[in-house]
């Protein structure tokens, strides 16, 4: 039986992907910062149909500390380590560079990109070991594509950073002939908290009613996104995938159609 570890992801996409994995039979590690809701997510998973345990395990993607507990706890569990997800992320206040705080800053910084750095670091490690190597997953967002927005400038630049190291991370375990593979996971624009709230739910983002339009065309709900990308992974065998959901044909048939599929996700 095959085991999966997803950071960050006792609500939202993380947690409809680690629905999905436990649907198919997976060992499942879940993971955040927040004891209790990370039990409750562990036991409404338990609940649900699926052959694989499930586990939890409390700690920040910002600490490396925590993050090898967090593999570490995996490995003795499971004794394998097959797919990593580094899906943990905290959403940006709407604010100039220079109105955040050197708070807002680290947290940004060290859980979007430095969290996804350490945490597959520590995974390809471990993976190294293992006869049949593994998957290291990173999760893409705004600014991944180059796209810039007022108020999500440094969160943009994670993203992007995000990208090029996962690419560069997918060359290196290519040139080096290893078993580990790398790949990027690309949602598009999801509707969950994670959009009207700012730094895993401190601060309230205001949305323009610009963005609110471009939202509802294009967003879509955190199931039918984890849907396609845990279907992908699940059969993937590629090193430097790049998994999308909301390509660039599926967002140009969106603007189309747009007049004639009216939807509202802020009402």
């Amino acid at each position: 039986m095959k085991t999966v570890v997803i950071t960050g992801n006792t609500r939202g996409l993380g947690f409809e992907m680690a629905k999905l994995f436990h649907k198919n039979g997976w060992n499942l590690v879940i993971n955040g910062v927040n004891p209790q809701r990370l039990e409750k997510a562990a036991e409404e998973l338990r609940a649900l149909p699926g052959d694989g345990a499930v586990e939890g395990f409390a700690g920040s993607v910002a600490s490396e500390e925590e993050l090898q507990g967090l593999l570490d706890f995996a490995v003795e569990k499971f004794g394998v380590l097959d797919i990593w997800i580094n899906n943990a992320g905290v959403n940006q206040p709407m604010k100039a560079i220079w109105e955040l705080s050197q708070e807002e800053i680290d947290a940004i910084l060290n859980i979007d990109l430095r969290g996804a750095i350490l945490g597959s670091r520590l995974a390809a490690r471990q993976m190294e070991k293992q006869p049949e190597g593994g998957f290291i997953y990173n999760l893409e967002g705004y600014g991944s594509n180059d796209a810039m927005m007022l108020g999500l400038n440094l969160y943009g630049t994670s993203k992007r950073a995000v990208t090029h190291f996962t690419v560069a991370l997918a060359k290196e375990l290519e040139e080096r002939g290893s078993r580990v593979k790398a790949g990027r996971l690309s949602p598009g624009i999801m509707i969950t908290d994670f959009t009207v709230k700012a730094l895993g739910g401190k601060e309230s983002i205001a949305l323009p009613e610009k963005t609110k339009k471009v939202y509802n065309i294009l967003g879509d709900k955190p199931d039918v996104v984890a849907a396609h990308l845990v279907k992908e992974m699940l059969t993937n065998s590629k090193n430097n995938a790049h998994i999308q959901w909301l390509t660039t044909g599926k967002a140009a048939w969106r603007f189309m159609t747009a007049g004639f599929n009216k939807r509202n996700f802020f009402d």
